[in-house]
């Protein structure tokens, strides 16, 4: 049986959102999987999320990947929900996003990115638990791909330990408010909630990973 699917590239820590709310994207990553000899790759992220399902032994993997590694747009998520996603389907299983995901977080690290390459749109996601609020963001993305790049790893480590009581206060406040932007579709609301006091003073660890800034509100 072959077995064909495809995972999206994803943007996450959306404003406010820190590690729970993150959008699939119009850029694909693609696996197929058939009876094959050969020995796969068990250090690839997409097979190992695969072994977790189905055996991988007397499997041929072709990948085909177009999303930018390390530049933010979730490339790792997507092999990941790749692999899942596959292996549910060769255990004879529904490839229920949920389920995936709590199998398949710790491979990522974190849930937001793999959260929306498992369900797609707009998700929030909490304790492996996912919810789509949106099909699509209120605005167009345009993701800025440059030169550099930078891990995860790298990015978080950069994050502070603590930040001022204020600026908590006005994170909460934006959290809030992205949500009624994304519920109701609004790119003024959106615009106004991604506005962000600490997001600019990462320093130059961050600077070359991709953004995706809001230019137009959808048609």
């Amino acid at each position: 049986m072959k077995i064909h699917v495809r995972a999206p590239a994803t943007t996450a820590n959306i404003g406010p959102g820190f590690d729970c709310v993150a959008a699939a994207l119009d850029l694909w990553n693609e696996l197929e999987v058939e009876e094959g000899d050969g020995e796969p790759d068990e250090s690839h992220l997409g097979i190992q999320a695969f072994s977790r399902l189905a055996p991988v032994k007397g499997k041929r993997f072709e990948f085909v990947s177009r999303i930018p590694r390390e530049r933010g747009l979730g490339s790792s998520a997507a092999v990941i929900a790749l692999g899942l996603v596959a292996g549910a389907l060769a255990a004879g299983e529904e490839p229920e996003p949920e389920k995936l995901l709590a199998i398949g977080v710790d491979l990522e690290g974190h849930a937001d990115n793999l959260a929306a390459a498992l369900a797609g749109g707009v998700c929030l996601t909490w304790e492996n638990r996912i919810v789509r609020v949106a099909d699509s963001l209120p605005v167009v993305p345009f993701a800025l791909v440059p030169e550099a790049t930078v891990s995860t790893a790298e990015a978080r480590n950069a994050l502070p330990n603590s930040v001022p009581h204020a600026d908590a206060a006005f994170t909460a406040g934006r959290a809030a408010l992205l949500g009624a932007a994304l519920a109701q579709g609004s790119a003024e609301l959106f615009a106004e909630a991604i506005r962000e006091q600490r997001a600019q003073q990462m320093g130059p660890a961050t600077a070359g990973s991709a953004g995706e800034v809001p230019c137009r509100r959808c048609p």
